[in-house]
């Protein structure tokens, strides 16, 4: 064909075949010509291939049941739940100091302002540990997963609330504490995964360790004095449907 180089050419000394693309044979040592010829990177497979792009990272579809916007950074700051922890520690310490002893009293035809400090305020350590563990907890993984509105606004339906309820259900001793709170965080958390369990779907929570948190809550209105258990099961219920609504959107079935 014309415009190709030849595969051989045959040597005037010692008639061998040798590469068109050598200046001296092999076989005889004879000089075939001054330069090796140049080669046509045009044609055949030593024409050279076009540099490749670099690929650009892409994010990788959506697995089952995970939730579009959702943090899983584990090592995040929970603000939020801090500064609930803070505040209930501060109003532990100031209550013994307090003059007037029905500051926390809630009852309908009382100050509003009652309905927030009686949340904050604990006479009993043991009665501030475990509502304060759950609340820790649960508001610390609520707040990774989803953020610190969702924590806030628990706090303020589950706890406060709660009390609120509880004094409209005609309660009208000291409300202490906030045990509303801690199971409405503790319901909106491990419902999902309740509910992922009964259906046999794979879940990360610790059911047994969160039904022990939740049980030893629930029995405080039982012995402590101030522990109401209207505004318990009341904060319990209204978690639950918060955990129900963080569960549209999700699959919890194989």
């Amino acid at each position: 064909m014309a415009g190709t180089p030849d595969l051989f050419v045959v040597c005037k000394k010692c008639g061998s075949e040798v590469s068109p693309y050598i200046t001296e044979c092999p076989y005889c040592g004879t000089r075939l010509r001054k330069r090796a010829p140049k080669i046509d990177r045009r044609a055949g497979d030593a024409a050279p291939r076009p540099p490749r792009r670099a690929a650009r990272p892409t994010l990788s579809p959506l697995r089952t049941n995970e939730i579009p916007g959702i943090r899983g950074d584990p090592t995040g700051r929970p603000n939020a739940t801090f500064a609930l922890l803070i505040a209930s520690l501060i109003g532990f310490l100031v209550l013994p100091f307090v003059t007037n002893a029905d500051v926390a009293l809630i009852s309908l035809s009382g100050d509003a302002w009652r309905y927030v400090t009686s949340a904050f305020l604990y006479p009993n350590a043991w009665y501030q540990l475990a509502v304060l563990l759950a609340i820790g907890i649960y508001g610390w993984r609520l707040e990774l997963r989803h953020g610190p509105i969702l924590v806030v606004a628990l706090f303020l339906a589950c706890g406060i609330g709660g009390n609120a309820i509880a004094a409209a259900a005609g309660q009208d001793t000291l409300i202490f504490g906030a045990p509303g709170a801690a199971l409405g965080m503790l319901a909106a958390w491990a419902l999902p995964d309740v509910l992922r369990a009964r259906n046999h779907v794979e879940h990360d929570g610790d059911l047994l360790g969160t039904a022990v948190i939740g049980a030893t809550v629930a029995v405080m209105p039982a012995v402590v004095p101030g522990a109401s258990a209207i505004a318990t099961f009341s904060g319990l219920v209204l978690g639950a449907l918060a955990g129900l609504m963080l569960l549209r959107g999700t699959d919890t079935r194989r």
